[in-house]
């Protein structure tokens, strides 16, 4: 959406980078590589001069000359790239109108502009009376109350208190707006701006009003740069709360429960950007395999979901005699003739099965390990019976 050249204005002859933004999660690294080359990129300090805006909204021209951090100008864009085109008008208009130029009030900017009126097109009254009845209204209005208005008045009555500015993006009627605050300067605010696999609330321990946002997964640099926003060296220091997840609260519980949630960030950035590739059935085995097998450290489930791929999951079996009944009948692996169905020990082949693969019950379905990894293995020979363990491989099947 926005294109900008960044510079370090203190050392011009270093050169410049050309910067996408919003910035692809894949790219935040080498974007930040970029720019560390030209001694700039700084977590917490505006260091970077924006030479030029390249595309994006026109009006951010008004960024050009000053200095700006690099993650509130990724801040910037994700709340403009999730803007409707009447909001990037109001949001145009009321920067012009009141002259906002400094990346601090065009972020709050992006929380209020919605209260401005915008005229672009004054060919349907009716239309502008209506949109203006909505915004004063927070942007929403029953169909009885629309149907109830009169939009040709409403616009009349608007446009004849001669309260509108014009702008080279149309003519704005401020409403009496108030800019927001919810920037303040240091401390970017709570934005969803694609949905994450998990969110955590970073706390610093000695001001516990200032608060940091993650969503994973998300670049490894982002945490690190979110614990010096907070003031901190470490993670350690600060104070996390699990805000958003999409995993099951038994999984999760490892992470807040078991262990410190501050100090598996890296570790639940890891598990997150697996989990962000399965699809719903992948989900599904992943909380089967969990379930079943009962990881005890935030290490034991990133492994688990890194070797999903090598487990046998089967739903809604709970006995031996019902996963051997599906081997046979269900898994393809077999030709039967039906004639045969009374002399099929399930029973037998299922436990010989469950042997051999070393296999486990749960409440949601039997899982087994087919995989080599010595400690996914480990993980596993910790919920096996002992009495099986004892006995071995032994033959059973078709009678």
């Amino acid at each position: 959406m926005i294109q900008a050249v960044l510079s370090n204005a203190a050392h011009p002859e270093y050169g410049e980078a050309t910067i996408p933004f919003p910035i692809p999660e894949e790219e935040y690294d080498h974007c930040l590589e970029l720019l560390e080359a030209l001694e700039i990129g700084s977590a917490v300090n505006r260091d970077c001069k924006v030479q030029e805006i390249q595309e994006g909204p026109p009006v951010l021209k008004r960024l050009e000359g000053s200095r700006v951090n690099l993650d509130e100008l990724d801040y910037l864009a994700k709340r403009l790239d999730s803007f409707t085109d009447q909001e990037i008008a109001q949001f145009q208009c009321a920067a012009v109108s009141y002259d906002y130029s400094d990346i601090v009030d065009l972020i709050n900017l992006t929380f209020s502009c919605q209260e401005v009126t915008v005229i672009t097109d004054f060919s349907d009254l009716e239309e502008i009376g209506r949109n203006h009845y909505m915004t004063l209204n927070g942007g929403s209005a029953s169909m009885e109350e629309l149907d109830n208005l009169d939009g040709t008045e409403t616009a009349l009555l608007l446009i004849e208190s001669g309260d509108g500015v014009v702008t080279p993006y149309g003519v704005v009627y401020d409403n009496c707006m108030r800019l927001s605050q919810d920037y303040d300067g240091r401390h970017l605010p709570e934005y969803y701006y694609t949905a994450p696999t998990a969110s955590v609330m970073l706390f610093a321990e000695a001001h516990p009003e200032q608060q940091e946002m993650l969503y994973f997964p998300c670049a490894e640099s982002k945490i690190a740069r979110a614990v010096r926003r907070l003031g901190a060296d470490r993670p350690e220091q600060c104070r996390a709360k699990l805000e958003l997840t999409e995993v099951s609260d038994a999984v999760m519980g490892v992470f807040e429960h078991e262990y410190p949630l501050n100090e598996h960030l890296a570790t639940l950035n890891a598990l997150s950007r697996c989990l962000q590739k399965f699809d719903g059935q992948a989900m599904e085995n992943f909380h089967t395999v969990f379930d079943t097998v009962w990881p005890q450290m935030p290490e034991e489930v990133v492994l688990l979901v890194e070797n999903l791929h090598e487990f046998t999951v089967v739903p809604d079996v709970s006995t031996a005699e019902e996963y051997g009944r599906y081997m046979i009948q269900e898994s393809g692996h077999f030709e039967v003739d039906p004639s045969l169905e009374d002399y099929i020990d399930y029973q037998s082949y299922g436990e010989r099965r469950v042997r051999e693969e070393g296999g486990l019950f749960g409440d949601r379905g039997y899982v087994a390990y087919l995989g080599t990894t010595r400690e996914v293995n480990e993980i596993m020979a910790r919920n096996v019976p002992a009495e099986r363990m004892e006995q071995g491989p032994q033959m059973g099947g078709l009678t």
